[in-house]
């Protein structure tokens, strides 16, 4: 017969124990901030030469989202720019105190059509980027957290995955391979009127390019425009492994360029941005908008540094050469963050470039939540990601290894993401 003692003392410890099992109130707070330089500035999609702009398409726009349940406090931060390098994203840290540094983590739509904020040394003794922009962007992104810090209310949780329909995106490379789900994570008080709206898929917005010369969000625009529109609240992108290549279907399908490898010719107008956009928006609002709501969802953050050796000399000369001042090693090497974030039923991973997708696929297996979500050009922006089986090993991934930081890259980021999944299983 259990004796009263004993009962209580496993009470006691159910009561002890209870928070770890679940969350607490669960608060959710917005900010967002126009970061569209006036006058306009060159646009960069990538190292080399920027395109001068003549127009602006949409808002290039830095938005956070915050989340805080008990002790634990995580912001989530899209920026609407090619990349963001960590030695940017520590400017921004700095900047909001009231979050733990390590928890905030900022991310790249990966447009093609904004300024460059890597400051690419440009071989003749300056560089691509625009200082006193770059700063500018710096301080709005972390009026942005703190205005969500600042807007904090009681919150409810919905977390929806699904394949996202409709001619959105392909890979370039292999048009079949590349991960067609979307996973969308939707807050709203605790009247049920939207707080904010995040979505997340793994694409390259670059149905513009750097080349037309116009100042844009790409599709991503198109697709914030319509969630607002139609649920309220504040939308917001963060991207996924869309590595080598994957890619906005703006493919014209009936004017083929070269049959024998299976390219087309492309549509580059924001009316192509408006389609793919719009029908993101549409299969993200499919997606959420049935899913039950969780009460009291469990929110966690952790996170691991993880030291990159830098073989690509380009690269190393960028480090070396860029006047942001990238912080690195005397090996040779780059250090930076990787996250693990539990919401829910939901784990978030980080990846601090642009990882392949089967690189996506494969963490996204080894993920233990009902919803796995991985967010790209978090944290960092270091070119691409690849195996090192994948690396230099087709002509066609020539490209993609020409601007990764070296064969060993994704192996490494392989081994420390798994270790960071392990912990929390």
């Amino acid at each position: 017969m259990v004796s009263i003692q004993t009962c209580v003392y496993v009470g006691l410890l159910l009561v002890t124990i209870a928070p770890h099992l679940r969350g607490e109130q669960l608060e959710v707070g917005v900010g967002r901030r126009n970061i569209t330089p006036d006058p306009l500035l060159p646009v960069s999609g990538g190292m080399g030469p920027t395109a001068p702009a003549t127009e602006a398409r949409g808002e290039l726009r830095a938005a956070a989202i915050v989340l805080r349940s008990g002790q634990t406090t995580v912001a989530f931060v899209a920026l609407d720019l090619l990349g963001f390098p960590s030695v940017l994203c520590d400017r921004v840290r700095v900047l909001v105190p009231r979050i733990p540094a390590a928890n905030i983590l900022i991310g790249s739509s990966h447009t093609h059509s904004a300024p460059d904020c890597y400051a690419f040394p440009d071989g003749i003794g300056g560089h691509t980027g625009d200082l006193k922009y770059i700063d500018w962007v710096c301080k709005n992104a972390a009026e942005a957290i703190n205005e969500a810090i600042d807007n904090l209310q009681p919150a409810q949780l919905k977390i929806g995955t699904d394949e996202a329909k409709g001619k959105i995106a392909y890979n370039y490379y292999a048009p079949d391979l590349y991960d067609r789900r979307m996973s969308v994570i939707q807050a709203a008080t605790t009247h049920g009127k939207t707080i904010a709206t995040l979505v997340n898929y793994a694409i390259h917005p670059e149905v513009l390019g750097s080349r037309l010369g116009i100042v844009s969000p790409d599709l991503i625009g198109p697709m914030r425009d319509r969630i607002e529109a139609d649920s309220g609240g504040i939308a917001m992108f963060m991207n996924g492994a869309q590595g080598g290549m994957v890619t906005a279907d703006n493919r014209i399908l009936d004017k083929p360029k070269d049959p024998s490898r299976a390219y087309w010719l492309d549509a580059r107008t924001w009316e192509e941005c408006e389609r793919i956009g719009n029908t993101m928006a549409d299969e993200a609002i499919r997606i959420v908008r049935d899913v039950p709501v969780q009460k009291e969802p469990l929110l966690r953050c952790t996170s691991a540094e993880v030291t990159f050796p830098v073989d690509n000399e380009t690269l190393w000369m960028v480090i070396k050469g860029s006047p942001l001042k990238y912080p690195h090693n005397a090996n040779h090497s780059i250090t930076t963050r990787i996250n693990f974030v539990q919401l829910g039923n939901a784990q978030i991973l980080t990846i601090p470039g642009e990882a392949l997708p089967n690189i996506g696929f494969y963490l996204k297996r080894k993920m233990q939540g009902e919803h796995n979500l991985l967010f790209g050009l978090t944290n960092d922006a270091f070119g691409y990601i690849l195996t090192k089986v994948d690396f230099a090993s087709f002509p066609r991934y020539e490209y993609v290894s020409r601007t990764s930081l070296g064969e060993m890259t994704g192996e490494i980021l392989i081994e420390h993401a798994i270790k960071l999944i392990d912990e929390h299983r």
